[in-house]
């Protein structure tokens, strides 16, 4: 009988917060304070009166339903997004995460890739910063993130949300990732940030095609290499459309099932709009990986 376990465990330390990854899956719940989110669901619409009554009461949601860290982004990322001014940005997260960070126990991320931005999320009780900048992270960033002892989440793209989608091509597209990945890694651990800061993340869709996309989920395994947490974002991507010919809003079996792949080789920590449907694959998926040894029903 197999004892071979997909997951190697790491524990990250970040703020107040000790994370024990591998052995079972951690949820990233994604809350975007965005009025442009690729997949719909962002928390500012035009009227802003109840912008942040609405977003508090999706944080509290996404806990509610099994969020074990929460993600809190306020520029869409999206293929061709703009890009918005500093203080927007700020003026969009800040107030939010020092809301949540007095009243949750879980986490908090921001997704970013401006320095101010990350450094005032710190402030404000953040302990994660989660930039999709990863591949060339700069070094004022990287400092800035060591002061805090902040972890970090050093995500694979190539060129910029406005371009990545253009002329993509790799020779050998897993192989270059981890290449990438390992050079940011070293970057980070030159500057000072210490290795049980580091989580990595392949990148779906972010400068891939859709054959892209699926060779790095099928060969996810070989990113633990770089002997770092790994995180993985597929939910509602348009990979997922494209394959299932369905709308954003139709693409929740679609996520499941390449969220069960990634569990099933070796992803530590998953970023998802649907935390509820997607915690329960993921609990079923990690019984499968442990034979059931952490059932307590049993």
């Amino acid at each position: 009988m197999s004892t071979h376990h997909p997951r190697p465990c790491y524990l990250i330390k970040t703020g107040n917060h000790a994370l024990t990854l591998g052995k079972t899956t951690q949820i990233m719940g994604i809350l975007n304070l965005t009025p442009d989110s690729f997949s719909g669901d962002g928390c500012l619409k035009t009227n802003n009166k109840n912008f942040q009554q609405t977003a508090l009461k999706k944080a509290y949601q996404l806990i509610k339903n099994g969020a074990d860290i929460l993600d809190v982004g306020g520029e869409s990322t999206r293929p061709g997004a703009k890009k918005i001014s500093l203080i927007e940005e700020t003026h969009r997260v800040i107030p939010i995460i020092r809301i949540l960070a007095k009243k949750i126990k879980i986490p908090i991320s921001i997704d970013t890739y401006k320095t101010e931005v990350a450094q005032q999320a710190l402030d404000a009780g953040a302990s994660i910063v989660n930039t999709i900048m990863g591949t060339h992270p700069k070094k004022d960033f990287l400092k800035m993130v060591r002061g805090y002892q902040a972890a970090i989440v050093l995500m694979h793209i190539k060129g910029t949300p406005q371009t990545m989608q253009k002329n993509i091509s790799y020779h050998n597209c897993v192989k270059e990732i981890i290449v990438s990945l390992r050079k940011s890694i070293e970057k980070c651990l030159e500057i000072g940030i210490k290795e049980d800061k580091i989580i990595i993340d392949p990148g779906i869709g972010f400068g891939k095609t859709v054959f892209h996309n699926l060779e790095i989920l099928n060969r996810l395994d070989l990113f633990h290499v770089l002997r770092r947490p790994i995180l993985i974002g597929p939910s509602r991507k348009s990979f997922i459309g494209k394959i299932l010919n369905k709308e954003v809003s139709q693409r929740l079996m679609g996520t499941t099932a390449s969220i069960c792949a990634s569990i099933l080789k070796g992803a530590h920590i998953i970023r998802v709009h649907d935390v509820k449907q997607i915690k329960e694959a993921a609990i079923l998926t990690d019984a499968i990986i442990n034979e059931g040894k952490n059932l307590s029903i049993l």
